[in-house]
């Protein structure tokens, strides 16, 4: 057994509760606003979610930095500055590690544009910032 199996999981108190509540409505809000963004075509408000230091985990590895994100994105999922497909999450969780971060798991879908639907599961780490809450790392697949 490891010392971290023995590690005694310490339990939120009720005050951190309630300003957990608020953190995850904080962070769904955020998640909702950046998928409202892609689909109005504003690509840089779907990346105000990230830090700028965020990194973006691909099949070929990490991809570090928001400016990174963006040039993949803009070349493989927009056309002439619009997205391709229209993009929503589905089965969204967030879970509280303390109570300055959190990790967001869901299911991205790309549908539209006549093209194929591409969807695959994502997990966000999600940190408190002084501009609040901001991913700093995407793993998207």
């Amino acid at each position: 057994m490891t010392a971290a199996a023995c590690a005694p999981v310490l339990q939120p108190s009720p005050a951190d509760l309630s300003t957990w509540a608020a953190d995850e409505a904080a962070i769904r809000a955020a998640t909702t606003a950046s998928a409202d963004a892609w689909n109005r075509g504003d690509l840089n408000g779907h990346l105000a979610i990230y830090v700028d230091s965020v990194t973006f985990m691909t099949r070929t590895g990490p991809r570090p930095g928001v400016a990174a994100i963006e040039q993949q994105f803009s070349q493989v999922y927009f056309r002439d500055g619009k997205p391709k497909q229209t993009l929503r999450f589905e089965q969204v969780t967030v879970r509280r590690l303390d109570a300055n971060s959190a990790l967001e798991t869901g299911r991205f879908v790309l549908s539209g544009g006549g093209e194929a639907e591409q969807s695959g599961w994502f997990t966000l780490v999600w940190i408190r910032t002084p501009a609040g809450w901001r991913a700093v790392h995407d793993h998207s697949g």
